[in-house]
């Protein structure tokens, strides 16, 4: 797990080596183990390591075999290296290192541009191919690895994170209108290519994009599960899915093992990360690491879950931590949080991501965690809405459940400086489910959250806030042959039980009744969702501040009334619009965006 950046040149000046240092270094955190730069005339690139796989220097980046013609920066973790290097060995290729990095640069020297389809993991590659005069640029399947790129006249710049494209300077930092449609109708994602600023895209997932020295470049999309009942399939019952859906889930847990540091859990006392506990006890580790967190409640609403998380810990003798925080402790963290984050994110839970990234990254280097468990198997409650809906229904009833806003309202919010002249959000869901393919429209949902909102909220999330602390973690539910195998499983088996019908049944066999059968829980932090106490003061500040009235982004009017009527800022699924407008300012403002 690392930081990758670079630069390339189409005509004919050298790239700019301090740009790419100054990338380099503004993601020192996800890479506190080492660092490197390297150039082949018309490209740079720069490295930040964190060490997790092969921690001799033999395994450092940038990673060039000049017998190959290859050079290449990497980020992620292929779980499959080990099997892949002897199949390439068997072909006849040699090895300097015990890394998966050099099983990348030796596959594609094997297949070409079809390497992607071999690895299993996350991963962001910039490859250079020297013999060709070619940057390869690849994501994983399921976007958890991200990959920014900054163009202009004669130039690309690529990088992990937006604000290391930013420190490299010269980047149009206008806010893009589509993008601010969708940051305000989805609970801040905005979905790949787009990001808030004009001047920087990110490349999307399951893509490969190839950058001539010329400039031309050509990109193609090598992954996507069909979401239909495959004929392989036939026949099979409830049992039969469990059986199924338990086998890859316990693949999927074991690959995540593979590293040469301790592995342990970020426990939520959720379903999702208990089963991971009791898949890898199963599988025989045993003492794992644990964490939660936990913060002040609210009247009713507990600040934790550390009754379900202590059940699991004590049931599977893990090593459990407990961290519990106060509400004095979330000004300064809030602000922190903001700071580490690539882009904007609204999401209420993402601060005890960075809280609880910061703790457990004093005890191990790598976790795994459970999510993207509800968007695989149909967790929300906006899929049982769909289960008896018309195939082209789907686009309505998901508009219904999920936007915080209509296109209306999004006119009274933005200042007309800023607006979009469609529903741009309203036109892409409804062009995303009416795609071919997916057989009915909890399929449809289920693709559109899997594959497009799901890598711009919880597992860009998940990699932003552990990477501010150096912490890797991985994410088993996101397995390609997992969400390939649930993807043809009906929905029916998906949406029992009141959402992961299919995961309860693998659970009951390892998990104790009380956490499969409990109310579904998530990272609860009151003072962010009711926007009180010291983040409101935050909030008041950031909307109030010089730069907020020169920016101009809100209409005043639209932000009193939330400031002074909070109960009319809860937005759908828990989220809170001023919160959403308070928190795009904070971002802007830490980035230096005027």
């Amino acid at each position: 797990m690392c930081g990758i950046s670079g630069e390339a040149r189409f005509d004919g000046a050298t790239p700019d080596a301090a740009a790419v240092t100054r990338m380099t270094e503004a993601m020192r955190s996800r890479g506190p183990d080492g660092e490197g730069l390297w150039s082949d005339g018309w490209v740079t690139l720069g490295h930040r390591r964190l060490t997790v796989i092969d921690l001799s220097e033999a395994g450092g980046q940038p990673m060039v075999r000049e017998d190959l013609g290859l050079a290449l920066v990497f980020n992620g973790c292929v779980y499959n290296y080990p099997e892949l290097r002897e199949e390439l060995r068997a072909a006849g290729h040699t090895f300097h290192s015990t890394s998966d990095t050099e099983v990348i640069l030796v596959a594609y020297a094997q297949w070409g541009e079809r390497f992607v389809d071999h690895l299993v993991g996350m991963f962001a590659v910039a490859l250079v191919d020297r013999r060709r005069r070619r940057l390869v640029l690849a994501r994983d399947r399921l976007g958890i690895k991200p990959l920014y790129l900054a163009e202009s006249p004669g130039r690309l710049r690529f990088a992990s994170t937006l604000p290391a494209l930013l420190a490299a300077g010269d980047v149009d930092t206008g806010i893009d209108r589509v993008a601010l449609h969708h940051y305000l109708s989805w609970h801040s994602i905005v979905p790949a290519p787009r990001t808030i600023l004009r001047g920087v895209r990110k490349l999307p997932p399951a893509t490969v994009r190839v950058v001539e020295s010329d400039g031309r470049s050509r990109e193609h999309v090598y992954w996507r599960p069909e979401y239909r009942r495959d004929p392989a399939h036939a026949g099979m019952d409830a049992r039969d899915w469990r059986a199924a859906v338990g086998d890859a889930l316990r693949t999927a847990v074991r690959r995540r093992l593979v590293a040469d540091v301790p592995v342990g859990v970020l426990l939520s006392g959720g379903l999702d990360s208990s089963m991971i506990v009791a898949l890898l006890d199963g599988a025989g580790q045993h003492h794992l690491q644990t964490f939660s967190i936990g913060f002040d409640s609210r009247g009713d609403e507990s600040g934790d879950e550390f009754h379900y998380s202590d059940l699991v810990a004590r049931t599977f003798d893990t090593d459990h931590h407990r961290i519990r925080l106060a509400d004095g402790d979330l000004g300064p963290a809030v602000r922190a949080t903001v700071t580490a984050m690539t882009e904007p994110m609204g999401s209420h839970d993402v601060v005890a991501f960075h809280l609880l990234s910061e703790q457990v990254a004093r005890h191990v280097k790598v976790a795994q965690s459970g999510q993207g468990a509800d968007e695989v198997f149909a967790g929300y409650g906006y899929h049982h809405r769909l289960a008896d809906a018309a195939r082209a229904d789907a686009a309505a009833e998901f508009t219904a459940a999920f936007f915080d806003r209509d296109h209306a309202e999004l006119n009274r919010v933005v200042d007309p400086a800023y607006a979009c002249d469609r529903d741009a959000s309203g036109e892409l869901v409804a062009a995303e489910l009416a795609a071919p393919g997916a057989q009915t429209a909890v399929d449809a949902v289920l693709r559109l959250d899997t594959h497009l909102m799901l890598p711009d909220d919880p597992v860009k999330r998940v990699d932003s806030m552990s990477m501010a602390w150096g912490l890797e973690v991985r994410t088993p539910f996101l397995d390609q042959d997992l969400v390939t195998l649930a993807a043809a499983c009906p929905p029916e088996h998906k949406l029992a039980q009141g959402g992961k019908g299919v995961l309860k049944d693998v659970a009951r066999e390892v998990l104790p009744p009380e956490v499969i059968d409990r109310p579904k829980g998530y990272f609860p932090v009151p003072a962010l969702r009711n926007v009180d106490g010291p983040v409101r003061e935050l909030v008041v500040e950031a909307l109030h501040a010089p730069e907020a009235r020169r920016r101009g982004l809100f209409r005043r009017a639209y932000v009193d009334e939330l400031l002074t009527e909070p109960d009319r800022a809860q937005a759908a699924a828990g989220s809170n619009k001023l919160w959403q407008l308070g928190l795009l300012e904070l971002w802007l403002q830490s980035q230096g965006v005027s």
